[in-house]
């Protein structure tokens, strides 16, 4: 699609997403990711149950676009 990793977020909270937060430009991990997860991400956010996903698009995505269209 011709985006650049540097410009892809990923959110994750298993062993299985680190090689992912090491090819995006933003890893967030869920507070309810193990330790070894949390360590990889540059973020960490609320966890799955906690409506964490939508914290970390609110703080990231929303507040970057109100940003850019002032």
């Amino acid at each position: 699609m011709g985006v650049d990793a540097a410009q892809i977020a990923v959110l994750g909270d298993g062993e299985n997403d680190i090689p992912l937060f090491k090819a995006a430009g933003l890893s967030i991990a869920m507070s309810n990711a193990a330790a070894t997860v949390k360590a990889e991400a540059d973020f960490a956010t609320g966890a799955n149950d906690e409506d964490g996903a939508a914290e970390a698009i609110e703080w990231f995505v929303l507040r970057g676009m109100r940003t850019a269209l002032r």
